[in-house]
């Protein structure tokens, strides 16, 4: 059994029965039917058009599911109009399922959960083990999202910024239970990519397999962080790498910045340094300006003070800092930085002590807990 098969195939077959005219929560319960018959079936066969098989089958449950159902008679000319089996269409229209998972009335984890569900053709069970929370829950989760956007009609125009952001959460999450959250998330920007022409979506793609580049030093054997000036950079992919800079620089060509692109470039930048020391930090200052004005985050910003310290000194990336709120996630632990690498420990020692507990995560606040127990060691008694 091809599971990678079945999994590509997934969205275009739901595809197909909503442009029919079923609605996306029982479509997409016909297509999971189908492909449960399918894993059954195709052990000791596989048909010669696998799609064709698939769309077949789930239209029939779906007609199924349709006449048991109380609003049969609404539905009836669909039940009478039932397309002939045949070859599946070759047109792909994943497109379209992004876009209605990142539906503007859905919250962002009820699109992450329904993205990866619907356009990515997990279970239920892996989405759930992915985000640590009980199988029930996120059934729950992903019923509600399907009713929300039932109504949706399909051929509204799509928002790729809201797809971009929801696929962008998808590869922030990393990698939990046995679904690897962050290869999902490039797989699914790449077929987003070959299905639209978008120099933003070109951006995001570049920026993820950038980022993942460097996934097997962020880490220590033991599980605790490794900061970016600590990695062992003869250890990142540089397949990736070069894919992720070819992939920016055709983008940036087209002269339409967005934040993807000006992200991706400042992670090309770090990608390029041969050492830590050698980093362009006054370029990615000029990035993270760009990056300022394109989305005015006081995430952003805060980034932007470290860079300006390592560019002209933490003194300046100090006072870069104190023009931000300090009600910013990370803001304490930016500062104990830049005021160890200014030489006051006692002070440093306080604030990272002050970030720990506000970390987003145990290995993060397990970082700035050894921070601080470091500093504290080295002060004198």
């Amino acid at each position: 059994m091809d599971e990678a098969l079945l999994r590509s195939l997934t969205p275009g077959v739901l595809t197909i029965l909503v442009r029919r005219g079923a609605d996306f929560a029982a479509a997409e319960d016909a297509v999971q039917d189908a492909l449960v018959e399918a894993i059954r079936v195709w052990t000791a066969d596989q048909p010669r058009d696998p799609k064709g098989w698939l769309v077949t089958v789930a239209w029939r449950r779906f007609l199924d599911a349709t006449r048991a159902d109380s609003a049969r008679r609404r539905r009836e000319g669909l039940v009478d109009e039932e397309p002939a089996p045949g070859p599946a269409p070759a047109v792909d229209d994943t497109l379209q399922l992004y876009f209605l998972c990142a539906h503007p009335s859905l919250r962002p984890s009820s699109a992450v959960a329904l993205t990866l569900r619907a356009v990515g053709g997990l279970t239920t069970r892996q989405i759930a083990q992915a985000y640590l929370v009980p199988e029930a829950a996120m059934a729950q989760r992903i019923s509600r999202a399907k009713r929300t956007v039932s109504g949706v009609r399909f051929d509204r125009p799509g928002d790729v910024a809201t797809v971009l952001r929801v696929l962008y959460l998808v590869f922030n999450e990393g990698y939990s239970g046995d679904v690897d959250l962050a290869a999902e998330a490039i797989r699914l920007t790449r077929q987003l990519a070959a299905a639209i022409d978008h120099p933003e979506v070109a951006g995001l793609l570049a920026l993820m397999l950038l980022h993942h580049a460097r996934r097997a030093t962020r880490t220590a054997p033991d599980g605790s962080l490794v900061p970016l000036a600590e990695q062992d950079r003869g250890r990142w992919d540089t397949k990736s790498i070069a894919e992720g800079v070819e992939i920016l620089q055709a983008a940036l060509a087209r002269d339409r910045l967005g934040q993807y692109q000006a992200q991706a470039a400042i992670a090309a930048l770090h990608a390029d340094a041969p050492t830590a020391e050698e980093t362009d930090w006054a370029q990615i200052v000029e990035w993270y300006d760009e990056l300022a004005r394109l989305t005015d985050s006081p995430v952003v910003r805060l980034n932007r003070a470290v860079a300006v310290g390592e560019a002209e000194g933490p003194r300046a990336g100090l006072a870069a800092l104190a023009a931000l709120d300090d009600s910013v996630p990370r803001h304490a632990a930016v500062a104990a930085y830049l005021h160890e690498r200014a030489g006051d420990l006692a002070t440093a020692a306080r604030l990272y002590t002050e970030a720990a507990p506000k970390a987003p995560n145990l290995p993060e606040r397990a970082h700035l807990t050894r921070q601080a127990a470091r500093l504290n060691a080295r002060r004198p008694r």
